[in-house]
């Protein structure tokens, strides 16, 4: 039986059994006697993103990984880095430390911060991310050819990751199709992916892509 664990681009925790390319997580959520999660879907608001190979060191998912036999991180998972940051994570400075910096770095620009922070990241996503209530802006079809690739976009409860001029639907096994921007129009199209890391994207950060998303 899959763990409740793999997190779609709306924010929402899963149990599927498909893993994808990375882990994450937004501190402790689960309770290691079931390996199950708590009511509380966030425990921190810095969520990341990180690989899920690190220095060889192998831990239980939802199980008890700090010393002395308590519960560690709760471990989530992702299709790939466009459905992480969509979800309103960010890169991990420990396990990801450049793609970190490049992150912050491009936030500062967008943002017009000298010495920009990683919480302030997440300060400005916390009140973005649906999962933790914020409200995504309603987007006309004649729009999304201004938005960067990696921006993801909600049609009726349908994810759709943007690339090359197309809309890419998503699914925890991968994207399985596409779509010309002209066939989303005269749908009620929201907003995904936090305005701040849209802003992130625009200015040049180039999520990783599941192999699936080759067009």
């Amino acid at each position: 039986m899959p763990l409740q664990n793999r997190v779609d681009p709306f924010g929402a925790i899963h149990a599927v059994p498909e893993r994808g390319l990375f882990t994450g997580n937004r501190g402790i959520i689960h309770d290691p006697e079931t390996r199950t999660l708590l009511k509380k879907r966030w425990a921190l608001h810095a969520w990341i993103i990180c690989v899920c190979d690190f220095r060889g060191v192998r831990r239980e998912p939802m199980g008890r990984n700090r010393p002395g036999g308590k519960a560690g991180w709760t471990e989530l998972f992702f299709l790939d880095e466009v459905t992480a940051l969509a979800a309103g994570h960010r890169p991990c400075f420990f396990c990801r430390r450049e793609r970190a910096k490049d992150f912050v770095q491009r936030f500062g620009e967008a943002f017009a911060i000298a010495e920009p922070r990683a919480p302030q990241v997440d300060k400005r996503l916390h009140k973005e991310r649906l999962a933790s209530g914020g409200k995504p802006p309603v987007l006309a079809a004649d729009e999304l050819a201004g938005l960067p690739d990696g921006t993801m976009i909600d049609d009726g409860g349908d994810a759709y990751a943007l690339r090359r001029g197309r809309a890419l639907r998503w699914s925890f096994a991968g994207y399985c199709g596409a779509r010309d921007f002209d066939g989303l129009a005269g749908r009620t199209l929201r907003l995904l992916t936090p305005p701040t890391t849209v802003r992130v994207l625009r200015q040049g950060y180039e999520p990783v892509w599941h192999p699936s998303a080759k067009t």
